[in-house]
């Protein structure tokens, strides 16, 4: 499906079907939907309104046919205008591409500009919430269905007249679509089956698709780097660890320098500390952090900002067998720092250690982690927002504020020494877990020690990244959360 802008009338467009909308409570449309409606002679405020008591609350569409046309114009509820904002224009379209993908003669729909207009919203960003959604509303995983999902839709145009604001959407509509894709492979790569997405073949897709430099090693030299917490976590897999380092380095000098890492467990048994079956079946997302980086990397060879970007994952899987680490089992970190294992589940922050200690070494001015790393963030903040902490205050409220224009809800966690507590040991430096109480928190701390002076935001996805029913977005398993506010904050 091609989404794309031009600068015209929405009535000189020839398409199958026209997106206007209402905000809840107007009885006479204004703007470009009230000049649909004059042109089709008030069939909006005369027979979807007075007569059909549309309200135009949100989410809701009226389908409304034009047979002496052969057209369909279809009415969208903005629903209250002070509550209306950015991320409801998203996920609305995604809603009218999916619905209207399964219609053979929706061929071709133009859409007005939502959000431009009355609701006084920037264009630039309008635009880009129109072509994420578009491209969103299109997302399915069934690469192994017989039956595969059907898009009718060729052509998805976004209309503007006024010069200045079409310029503006021209460059949401490019921004929207390179972050739209993104966001979709990630999802890809998460919903895989981990009996093909593993360490060498995720190591395979960084290196063939990232669009930047990138260097993968192998065990021999990860054991070099003096790696051995990572190293541990993987040694009971059939599979080789592989560390994938990803860098982009714009033309002009880096206004500064970043290094993302992501959380790259292709598959977690929990180790020995095995994992109820129940709790085991989607463990193949526990690679989400590594997809989110990954593919932020590929909208980050595209978007060209002037910052050095630096990806790094530890991509293994954690399995139980004879060579697997076990619980009492220390461990010397590539920090130096020993590190005694209480739970084998707990290997994600283990790999982690040893990624921070690699990304400082890179002389960045800040590191932002990306995991899904507790069921205790899962518990505190559900499926709605991610968890965000770490030792720069002023930088994780940057980010935060960054995620909410990029659609994204991240939720300061504290991170206070207190939390560290329970995971003193007896013999060695600290324990990787503790107990129940407090666990994001207290996963946060462990990770704290791996890193010495540079700014550092640690973000934990456990309850965002893979949803088992449905949310806002339409979107049911990988959700591909991150990439967009990894994206706004390293180019803005």
């Amino acid at each position: 499906m091609q989404v794309k802008i031009e600068k015209k009338s929405i009535l000189d467009v020839n398409a199958d079907v026209i997106i206007v909308n209402l905000f809840e409570g107007v009885k006479i449309p204004g703007g470009v939907t009230g000049i649909v409606d004059k042109a089709f002679k008030g069939i909006i405020s005369d027979y979807v309104i007075k007569r059909d008591k549309f309200e135009g609350k949100y989410g809701e569409l009226y389908t409304l046919p034009i047979p002496s046309e052969n057209k369909t114009i279809v009415i969208a509820g903005l629903g209250k205008q002070k509550e209306f904002n950015p991320t409801k224009i998203r996920n609305l379209t995604a809603k009218i591409v999916r619905k209207y993908s399964k219609v053979k003669s929706a061929k071709k729909i133009v859409s007005i500009l939502h959000g431009a207009g009355i609701a006084g919203l920037c264009p630039q960003l309008c635009a880009q919430m129109i072509a994420e959604g578009a491209i969103s509303g299109t997302y399915s995983f069934d690469k192994y269905k017989t039956e595969k999902k059907e898009n009718n839709i060729k052509e998805f145009i976004i209309t503007e007249t006024d010069n200045e604001k079409f310029k503006k959407a021209k460059k949401g509509v490019e921004y929207g679509l390179i972050t739209a894709e993104s966001v979709n492979n990630a999802r890809d790569l998460i919903n895989e089956s981990s009996q093909y997405l593993y360490p060498e073949t995720l190591a395979e897709y960084a290196k063939e698709n990232s669009g930047v430099k990138t260097t993968v090693y192998n065990k021999t030299q990860i054991k070099k780097m003096g790696m051995n917490a990572f190293l541990a976590v993987g040694q009971g897999s059939v599979h080789e660890p592989k560390l994938i380092h990803m860098e982009y380095k714009p033309e002009k000098k880096a206004k500064r320098k970043i290094a993302i890492i992501g959380k790259g467990i292709t598959f977690d048994a929990g180790g020995l500390d095995l994992k109820p079956p129940s709790s085991m079946l989607t463990m193949r997302d526990d690679m989400s952090g590594a997809a989110a980086v990954i593919c932020t990397m590929q909208a980050i060879a595209k978007l060209k900002p002037d910052v050095e970007v630096h990806a790094i994952v530890a991509a293994c899987e954690n399995m139980p067998s004879g060579s697997a680490y076990k619980p009492g089992d220390v461990i010397i970190s590539k920090t130096g720092r020993s590190i005694e294992i209480d739970n084998t589940d707990a290997e994600g922050r283990v790999t982690l250690a040893d990624a921070l200690a690699y990304a400082e070494e890179l002389k960045p001015d800040e590191i932002i982690d990306i995991a899904t790393l507790t069921g205790a963030c899962m518990v505190a903040l559900g499926t709605v927002a991610s968890g965000a902490m770490g030792n720069n205050d002023k930088k994780i409220k940057d980010f935060i504020l960054k995620a909410d224009e990029a659609g994204e809800k991240f939720w300061q966690l504290p991170m206070d020494e207190e939390y560290g507590d329970t995971l003193k040991s007896d013999i060695a430096d600290t324990k990787n877990t503790g107990g129940r109480m407090g666990g994001a928190s207290a996963a946060g701390v462990f990770l704290s020690k791996f890193i010495k002076n540079t700014p550092w935001i640690h973000l934990d996805i456990a309850g965002t990244a893979f949803v088992e029913s449905t949310n806002k977005e339409g979107i049911k398993g990988a959700t591909g959360i991150g990439i967009r506010s990894l994206i706004k904050y390293i180019t803005e």
